[in-house]
């Protein structure tokens, strides 16, 4: 069995659609017994409907980073945790305040805290119906099963700083991955590289062939664990960690659906 992972922001979802030949391509890959997902930085509720909205098939979704992975028919089939006390550690490192959002994602609801006004959370959570719960930063510390801190900055380099400052101090709770201007964290051991292992595990999809795919930092874990691929609009730094470039998602199903 061939199991593809695709990364969503700048890997499948470009210029604010899926292109037709990566929709053809995956129902293709489908039909010729292989498995499809989406493993992404996002919350489910702001990754599944825009896949149902593009008529994008596929077999399951690791969200969050690795952090929750869902079957097709949506059922959870693992979720971490971040210890209540290391949200409450990350929300006082002095760099995080730099962030103009704090966003805590549980299984079915984001917990918000002072967000900026018409946050890319906010607006996304309003245009997809997907639940928002506003909170002050004195409750971080009671929120439990969240599998994921993430925060926004205005420039890459702020959240670069912030993750090197959080994992410095709390890397033996948390892992903290920089993407552009946001940053998301996992518990230690939870990132795009475990979450294929578990999903395959908890699947029952062990010995599969994997073809993993994304563009950005957070993709590096899994492209290396992987020997997985990317996209020729990704950075050069990306492309060099790759196994082969391609230009798009559907270019890389086609090149090894057979065989």
């Amino acid at each position: 069995m061939k199991v593809a992972a695709s990364d969503y922001d700048g890997t499948l979802l470009r210029g604010g659609k899926i292109d037709e030949e990566t929709l053809q391509a995956v129902k293709k890959w489908r039909a010729a017994g292989n498995k499809f997902g989406v493993i992404s930085g996002r919350d489910y509720g702001m990754l599944v409907p825009q896949l149902f909205a593009f008529g994008l098939e596929f077999d399951y979704t690791v969200c969050n980073n690795g952090g929750i992975i869902r079957d097709a028919k949506e059922a959870v089939r693992f979720q971490a945790e971040i210890e209540p006390a290391a949200l409450a550690a990350i929300a006082e490192e002095p760099l995080a305040q730099k962030s103009f959002l704090f966003a805590f994602s549980a299984a079915d609801v984001t917990y918000l805290c002072h967000q900026s006004e018409g946050s890319w959370i906010e607006r996304e959570a309003k245009e997809w119906d997907y639940p928002i719960i506003y909170i002050e930063e004195s409750e971080i510390g009671t929120l439990k099963k969240i599998q994921q801190f993430s925060m926004g900055f205005p420039l890459p380099a702020e959240s670069d700083a912030c993750a090197a400052a959080l994992n410095a101090r709390l890397g033996d709770k948390i892992h903290a991955y920089p993407n552009a201007c946001s940053l998301d964290i996992t518990p230690v051991g939870v990132g795009k590289d475990q979450g294929i292992r578990t999903l395959l595990s908890v699947m029952g999809w062990d010995g599969a062939e994997v073809f993993a795919i994304g563009d950005e930092t957070n993709d590096l874990p899994m492209l290396k664990a992987w020997n997985g691929y990317s996209l020729t609009t990704a950075r050069p730094e990306i492309q060099a960690q790759a196994k082969q470039v391609f230009p798009s998602v559907g270019a890389m199903l086609d090149h090894f659906r057979e065989g």
